[in-house]
């Protein structure tokens, strides 16, 4: 039987990966701004849901409890520190043109008891910012943490339009990347032109992953473009396949004629011919 644990959703980040914590014994509820200890150290997240019962494998981390709900003193601290670094971004900024680094900073953010600052950006190259940490130590007189991000969460800390024409998934709702491949836009018979199927980070759109497992089973089994098969007793090629009809059309090479074959041809074991 698997350990399980009662444990509450915690968004650090804006639509960020959920960290659990585990219970504390208050009555928290989602929306609530509590304190936690995240990888920087002290820090206040928000509730997405909870309490939930999931077991130690599902969780996939060391499993830490919640210190506590904001107080009144704590939400003051907090909203101070949001000001605090939203005027650290904007200097950090300036250092940055200042050391004539190729950096694109993308989000700021204090730790709870203002122990470190941490500044989020992305970049194509590997960057030197020793001189920049310096700087900003000097300046801000706490410690300094830079963290490079990929495209992917570049556009998701920045935001945008997707091809759909609506905000772009990873900036709503999308709060892991699952990794995608040209096998996911092959399996939904999507033209193989990055161009078309890249998003505004330039890495294969998110949503290729959406549809890809219904797509998988509703066509195994069933023969690719191109690929023969016989059916009553004739040798045909694939021209086609419609997977909301379930349907293949098909040449006969003897025939030159064009037909449909249902999919519960080849389910079915093809009790009149075979596939090759």
């Amino acid at each position: 039987m698997d350990m399980v644990a009662v444990v509450y959703a915690v968004e650090l980040l804006p639509k960020g990966k959920l960290h659990y914590y585990a219970d504390n014994g208050e009555d928290i509820k989602p929306n609530d701004l509590v304190l936690v200890m995240s990888e920087f150290g002290l820090d206040v997240g928000r509730v997405m849901f909870g309490p939930k019962e999931l077991s130690i494998e599902q969780i996939g981390a060391e499993l830490k409890p919640i210190i506590r709900k904001l107080t009144d003193e704590d939400l003051k601290q907090h909203e101070q520190n949001l000001k605090d670094a939203v005027e650290a971004h904007e200097i950090c900024r300036q250092k940055i043109k200042e050391h004539n680094l190729p950096m694109k900073l993308l989000y700021t953010r204090y730790m709870f008891d203002r122990s470190r600052l941490v500044f989020y950006f992305s970049s194509e190259t590997r960057v030197d910012f020793r001189e920049l940490v310096k700087d900003l130590a000097r300046i801000f007189k706490t410690r300094i943490e830079l963290r490079q991000v990929g495209v992917r969460d570049e556009l998701k800390f920045m935001g945008g339009i997707g091809l759909c024409g609506l905000p772009v998934c990873c900036s709503r709702f999308l709060r892991e990347f699952d990794s995608v491949t040209l096998k996911h836009a092959k399996a939904q018979q999507l033209m193989i032109n990055t161009a078309k199927i890249s998003g505004s980070c330039r890495r294969l759109l998110c949503c290729l992953t959406y549809e890809y497992d219904f797509y998988k089973e509703m066509l195994e089994g069933i023969p690719d473009e191109g690929e023969t098969f016989v059916y009553e007793g004739k040798t045909c090629v694939v021209q086609a396949i419609d997977v909301f009809k379930q349907r293949v059309l098909a040449i006969s090479q003897a025939e030159d004629a064009m037909f449909y074959v249902p999919f519960s041809f080849f389910r079915g074991g093809g009790e009149n011919g075979s596939v090759s």
